[in-house]
């Protein structure tokens, strides 16, 4: 039986069982070398699937997003560890653990948290065309029910619905906000802001930066960069696919436009933060 043939419900109280069974286990897990933090509808389960093919590298068990710095940090550090391999099953002492969590990257707690919880943890972040970015994470909320409104009317209701939000996930850590992690499509895009909080969290040398334009234009090299950072190597490639993707939006020209001239300064400053044009602008 194949992963997508398994129903939510089996899913779920799989990963219940699995999760009960860590928490035993706990301090005998490995926790995560590295992380893939965002942005959503970048190509991170692409990147997330080529890692995870890697020989030395061991993904979260049965899931790829565990979500617990920004969704579940109640839950403890300990329900955490619970989600990875136990160190004795790594074949060796280079193997490393991961997770992709695309809400990490804008979550206004879940940096601070990793830089708390995770110390030296190395973070990969993924950017495309943020215009391309928002309508895809737009048709991705549609499809999942989480987004009613036509694409420019959510667009223009960005404003007013994230209104006062990241303040309140902030004074209050429990609230979860249904429009910060669903209804952010301009907001996710404004790269640099988010890159800027890591930085200071972490300084640039642990943090990677993926261009996914060039990722799925030529693969290999981009795959080899993400592995120096790491301090892997690999024998062969694994096979590149583009997951989740969707046809190049319908998106009205000039909304196209009205969009792409939001990014300007954003995508101005991306450039001197990753000190070269990024693929959408070249």
């Amino acid at each position: 039986m194949s992963a997508k043939s398994v129903s939510p419900p089996a899913k779920r109280a799989a990963h219940a069982i699995s999760v009960t069974a860590g928490l035993l286990t706990a301090p005998l897990r490995m926790l995560p070398g590295f992380l893939i933090v965002g942005a959503q509808r970048c190509g991170t389960t692409s990147m997330y699937r080529a890692l995870a093919e890697h020989p030395n590298v061991r993904k979260a068990v049965l899931h790829k997003g565990v979500h617990y710095f920004d969704m579940n940090y109640d839950r403890g550090f300990s329900w955490y560890r619970a989600h990875f391999p136990l160190t004795r099953g790594a074949s060796t002492g280079a193997a490393q653990t991961f997770e992709s969590s695309p809400y990490y990257l804008f979550h206004p707690l879940a940096a601070e948290r990793i830089a708390t919880d995770l110390p030296g943890v190395k973070l990969i972040v993924l950017v495309r065309d943020p215009v391309e970015r928002a309508y895809s994470a737009y048709a991705h909320e549609f499809a999942r029910g989480f987004e009613t409104e036509p694409f420019e009317t959510a667009v223009d209701l960005e404003s007013d619905r994230l209104n006062g939000e990241e303040e309140r996930i902030v004074t209050e850590p429990g609230y979860l906000s249904h429009s910060h992690q669903h209804h952010a499509y301009r907001a996710r895009g404004q790269y640099v802001e988010q890159l800027d909080r890591l930085e200071r969290l972490f300084g640039r040398p642990d943090i990677h930066v993926v261009d996914s334009g060039d990722f799925f234009t030529k693969p290999e090299p981009v795959y080899d960069g993400v592995l120096d950072f790491l301090g892997l190597t690999a024998d062969e490639y694994p096979q590149f696919e583009q997951h989740n993707a969707r046809p190049r939006s319908a998106i009205p020209e000039i909304l196209r436009a009205r969009l792409d001239e939001h990014f300007v300064p954003f995508d101005e400053q991306l450039t001197g933060w990753l000190g070269r044009v990024p693929s959408w602008r070249r």
